[in-house]
């Protein structure tokens, strides 16, 4: 029995290593396909753009190319997350919305995070090429070796070399194939190990460093200040909904209600017509002050928790949108507010600008982290940055250490992803 019990345990964690070593594999292939040509075509065009400053041809392209050199290095963070467990902070000095060429283009020139993104393109072109050049070789190359052994060794030149076996004849094509058994129990470790190594090379090139506590206060400082200007502005918001809506309706109620009783002795035809115009505007102040609730905290995200109001949600869209929610407990409310809100508006954003007809939200927790991720099928074309929509969210989750992530291609799909740290109740 005990003995059974050992093996069946072995059997999974056996498959756990073939199917690690595979998808490390898989996702080698991938970043070898990204890691050379995204990091060769950024880097080229982010040297000769800064090279053009001085001439003021630089001061216009700057900011596109350095944006999309963000765009690269986001990308790579987020990969970083979901494939090596590594977690790399985004740490770039917010700019002006109304900015100026001029001043963006310093603005980011002066930003130590830019010139960690430009350091880390030829380090990424090559020794990050190599570590995902690795783990995709190590588990392959091994198959060369039984296909020696199986006969290919026949119609191969004469004195081939398999890694540093000389296959001449079937006897040391038998010893390539036992290089090829050795080299392919090392990469059920080295593979995964290979990867990870990738992306923790990445985190060191983009990593704030020394720097990193700076860095974390300014951040602190800018989300804090981020935070009271959205409480006042919404404030603002609060109070003129409420003196140009329901306030005003409810005096209006007072007034004809004032006329109604004048009118109850003289004229009771006309004190009843008034009485339902009066019933009316009652029951628009009230639902003025329910939609001024709901934009507030919406009542099911109190009653119900993200999930079913993140459904909610969604059903009040024109297009069609799949939910997928895995959290087992919910988060403080101002954490399930600032998450709900950062749907909302990332759902509006796609239903305007997008045209796309079908949507889908995706909602787990995992590691400590509330992630959200929102995909739709539109024309893409998304950005971070002033006037889009994003960059309010981008504010909104930076107010509980929150980050935003976007993938949005041209022609699409568009993804934006938000994760939060938080603990669940």
């Amino acid at each position: 029995m005990s003995i059974e019990t050992k093996s069946t345990a072995r059997q999974p964690r056996s498959g756990a290593r073939i199917q690690g070593m595979a998808l490390s594999a898989v996702r080698g292939l991938a970043l070898t396909f990204i890691t050379l040509p995204g990091a060769v075509v950024c880097f080229c065009l982010a040297v000769v753009s800064i090279a053009l400053v001085p001439i003021g041809v630089g001061i216009v392209t700057t900011p596109w190319v350095l944006t999309g050199v963000r765009a690269f290095a986001d990308r790579r963070r987020l990969l970083a997350a979901e494939w090596g467990g590594v977690r790399i902070p985004r740490a770039y000095r917010p700019l002006p919305e109304d900015a100026n060429p001029w001043a963006r283009t310093f603005g980011m020139l002066r930003d130590p995070a830019t010139w960690r993104d430009i350091l880390w393109l030829p380090v990424d072109m090559t020794a990050g090429f190599v570590t995902a050049l690795l783990a995709l070789v190590l588990p392959l190359y091994p198959l060369e070796g039984f296909a020696i052994a199986a006969g290919l060794w026949r119609v191969l030149p004469d004195g081939y070399w398999y890694g540093f076996v000389k296959v001449t004849d079937q006897t040391s094509a038998f010893y390539a194939a036992g290089l090829g058994a050795v080299l392919l129990l090392a990469a059920f470790w080295l593979a995964p190990l290979l990867l990870r190594a990738h992306f923790r090379l990445t985190a060191a090139m983009l990593g704030s460093g020394q720097g990193e506590l700076a860095e974390r206060v300014r951040v602190l400082t800018e989300t804090r200040r981020d935070a009271v200007d959205t409480s006042a502005a919404e404030l603002r918001r609060i109070e003129r909904d409420l003196h140009d809506g329901a306030q005003a309706r409810l005096v209006a109620v007072g007034m004809d209600l004032g006329t109604i009783e004048a009118l109850l002795e003289k004229d009771p035809a006309k004190a009843r017509e008034l009485l339902a115009q009066t019933r009316q505007s009652s029951a628009d102040a009230l639902t003025e002050l329910r939609e001024l609730v709901r934009g507030i905290h919406p009542p099911v995200l109190a009653e119900r928790g993200l999930g079913d109001a993140v459904r909610a949600l969604a059903l009040r869209l024109p297009v069609a949108v799949e939910v997928e929610v895995d959290l087992p407990g919910r988060a403080e409310a101002p954490v399930e507010s600032a998450a709900y809100f950062a749907v909302s508006e990332t759902l509006t954003n796609a239903v305007k600008h997008s045209g796309a007809d079908r949507i889908w939200i995706d909602m787990h927790y995992a590691e400590a982290r509330l992630r959200i991720s929102v995909t739709d099928n539109g024309k893409g074309g998304a950005v971070i940055g002033a006037g889009s929509g994003l960059a309010g969210v981008e504010r909104r989750l930076g107010t509980f250490d929150g980050v935003l992530a976007v993938s949005s291609p041209a022609g699409g799909p568009t993804m934006v992803t938000m994760e939060i740290p938080c603990a669940l109740s």
